[in-house]
């Protein structure tokens, strides 16, 4: 069988007559002529090389062997034509789909409950979530590799639309027998004096922390030693080898237990925000476009809290 110029109108006409047992009705059925339907019939059984419908008693058609094992495709193809289009629909209307999201590192410890609660609310739209540092998810939103993003400062580029998805602070964290743990406020001096531990080159918190004892140093030295993860630092402060500024979201537990205690100075803690970002030259999926909105509803829900 050719099947290059099979057409499914071809296969709809061959149904119609199947169905009606007769060229009159179908082309009633499809509001086509009968010679239209007759065409595309005679069309059908070129290619297939065969007959597809017979005369039988009453002057009624009846499909040929041949015929039946086509209208069984017809019916399938049917059946899988109608699956897509209930998908597609479920796509524009961002009731489906896949939306990659990007999370700074400083991000993992919510990231993994927010992407659970909105499996929850929305279950058929499949949410990846990437972690990375500062510079790596900015890469990845250029390289449109992330639908969505969530980090702190937004950036100059890409261009992007920032949204905030709540509060975001950051303090100085020490073991609880550290010189300067009773200090009420820590004095600029004291601090500079310490040894910071930090996160690596292109982290958003390094740049925060260079920022902060820049500004109150104002243009004094101060001793950091990089670490290359949130967990190594905390483990480092509790174990006396220095002082860390970092997120409260990532200290949130053991401030709680007590492990680590946060120092009281001026202008601690910093407060910053969470930004949900997305390409501003890029019209989101309306799968994106769900998700976001779902994100902005939870108003900064999903984030841990002292």
């Amino acid at each position: 069988m050719k099947l290059d110029g099979l057409t499914l109108r071809q296969l709809r006409c061959l149904r119609a007559v199947a169905d009606s047992g007769s060229l009159t009705n179908a082309a009633a059925q499809l509001r086509l002529t009968t010679p239209a339907i007759h065409s595309q019939l005679r069309g059908l059984e070129d290619l297939a090389g065969c007959p597809l419908v017979a005369r039988a008693e009453h002057g009624v058609f009846r499909p040929t062997p041949e015929g039946h094992a086509l209208l069984l495709a017809e019916s399938q193809i049917a059946t899988a034509l109608a699956r897509a289009g209930r998908e597609i629909g479920a796509l524009q209307q961002g009731h489906i789909g896949n939306v990659v999201l990007g999370v700074v590192s400083t991000g993992k410890y919510f990231a993994p409950g927010l992407v659970a609660r909105l499996l929850r609310r929305l279950p058929d739209i499949e949410v990846t979530l990437r972690i990375g540092n500062r510079d790596a998810i900015l890469a990845a939103l250029a390289g449109d590799d992330l639908d969505l993003a969530i980090m702190g400062r937004p950036p100059r580029e890409p261009a992007v639309i920032a949204d905030p998805v709540g509060p975001h602070p950051h303090l100085i964290i020490a073991a609880p027998d550290h010189p300067l743990a009773e200090a009420d406020p820590v004095m600029p001096g004291d601090l500079l004096a310490q040894t910071f531990l930090s996160r690596e080159e292109g982290s958003g918190t390094r740049i925060l922390m260079t920022r902060f004892l820049d500004r109150i140093g104002e243009g004094a030295t101060w001793r950091a030693v990089e670490m290359g993860t949130n967990e190594t630092i905390k483990q480092a402060v509790i174990a006396g080898l220095g002082i860390a500024l970092i997120s409260q979201h990532t200290v949130t537990e053991e401030l709680r237990s007590g492990r680590l205690i946060a120092l009281r100075g001026i202008g601690l803690p910093i407060q910053r925000s969470w930004y949900l970002l997305r390409r501003a030259d890029r019209q989101p999926s309306p799968a994106t476009a769900r998700i976001r909105e779902e994100i902005l509803a939870m108003r900064g829900g999903f984030l841990p809290r002292l």
